[in-house]
């Protein structure tokens, strides 16, 4: 991969389908660091200088803008961190921004994480005023001893609390719930998932605890006092999420999240079909097609240091890589087998320049790991979405 100027020519260029342009907004501020967590987010027990950000926002939105070139947006997402620790007046900014930079249709999906603690109506209303139409709420889970164990600063009547406003205030919402916990059983499971699924409205996104180096959880599991279940055990729970979500009208259309028909997240899609994002903010990534050629970005990481380098040089990107078309190709079959509509085939063969091996392909097929969908897709079947890593490793070889 090649180092790319910043001057480079703006524009689609690659010839491709389009599957969408995002904006990702990064807020990288916490009131607490879950133990978890290994996401990009910080403490600051000085209120933050959301004045002096939102400035750095702009000021980085006006570089991409400069590498994008003019072009259409279908989602805008703002995630962390802790969105909902935002003023309103700071989003509403935010967005304002985007639309001054970027063509921003009406009705389009407008996403903001929040966490159940800081949630509040008149914030909420705030949010909603300043045009988020969709909420996604880091619940986690619905008993308050596992909510304890994972570090949250809510409780089960939080979350009921913000799911019931978010349900009332914005039109669409989704929450996260984390499984595969210790000791946790599928009868235990099934029982939190059904409830779940009677407060969800059209989207829930489901994830394994994955013990993540770095974190307090993987000093614990390292030393014994942490125990999760092992992998047959997690198997068992993620068939069980499969089979409950299937029977309930929201079935999966990516590994983790699932969603009644036609309300699967938009921006998410776009990261999944391989489309264009910009990624704005500290510790944000992003993928550009500029001059026909796809550009991979990363910003500094801590918060304050992001602060300075855009304040000082427009922007905070520490790293944009020129990915060659192989590259890419193996970006997208790592995104694109993660969906149960699967890989678009053609557009794998475009950017590798070749048929996927016909051997490993037969090896897969036979082993029930893989399907193809007529000659256009190649997809995961459920056995091959417990391996996923394994199959795109085999693929991309």
């Amino acid at each position: 991969m090649t180092a790319v100027p910043l001057d480079i020519r703006p524009g689609m260029g690659s010839g491709l389908s389009d599957p969408g342009f995002g904006i990702y907004v990064h807020w990288p501020f916490c009131a607490a660091k879950c133990p978890y967590c290994d996401f990009n987010s910080h403490v600051r027990h000085q209120p933050v200088d959301q004045p002096r950000f939102v400035q750095a926002f702009l000021k980085e939105m006006a570089t991409m803008r400069r590498l994008t070139g003019s072009r259409s947006v279908t989602s805008v997402f703002m995630g962390g961190g802790t969105p909902s620790l935002m003023a309103p007046e700071t989003v509403d900014a935010i967005l304002n921004g985007i639309a001054r930079h970027w063509h921003v249709p009406d009705g389009i999906e407008i996403t903001m994480e929040a966490n159940p603690s800081s949630v509040e109506a008149e914030r909420f209303r705030g949010y909603r005023a300043a045009g988020v139409n969709r909420v996604s709420l880091g619940v986690q889970a619905l008993n308050d001893r596992d909510l304890k164990f994972l570090g949250r600063l809510h409780d089960v009547a939080d979350a009921l609390k913000a799911i019931r406003l978010a349900r009332d205030i914005f039109p669409r919402m989704s929450f996260d719930l984390i499984y595969a916990r210790p000791n946790q059983t599928v009868e235990d499971w099934d029982r939190e998932l059904k409830q779940a699924v009677s407060y969800a409205v059209d989207h829930l996104s489901l994830y394994q605890l994955t013990i993540e180096e770095g974190t307090p959880f993987y000093g614990l599991h390292k030393a014994g006092k942490l125990v999760v279940p092992d992998g047959e055990q997690s198997a068992v729970l993620y068939e069980a999420t499969q089979e409950i979500t299937e029977r309930e009208n929201m079935p999966a259309y990516e590994v983790s999240n699932h969603a009644r028909p036609g309300a699967e997240s938009r921006h998410n899609l776009t990261y999944w079909r391989y489309g264009d994002y910009v990624g704005i903010g500290p510790g944000a990534h992003g993928r550009l097609t500029a001059g026909g050629a796809k550009i991979a970005t990363a910003t500094e990481r801590k918060p304050e240091a992001w602060l300075e380098r855009v304040e000082a040089g427009g922007h905070g990107m520490i790293d944009q890589e020129l990915l060659e078309r192989e590259a890419q190709a193996d970006e997208l079959l790592l995104m694109g087998l993660r969906l149960k509509e699967g890989v678009d085939l053609a557009r794998w063969q475009t950017l590798s320049g070749r048929d996927p091996d016909p051997d490993r392909e037969q090896f897969l097929i036979e082993h029930g790991f893989i399907e193809r969908l007529g000659n256009s897709r190649l997809r995961c079947t459920p056995a091959g979405m417990l391996i996923l890593d394994a199959v795109v490793a085999d693929l991309a070889c």
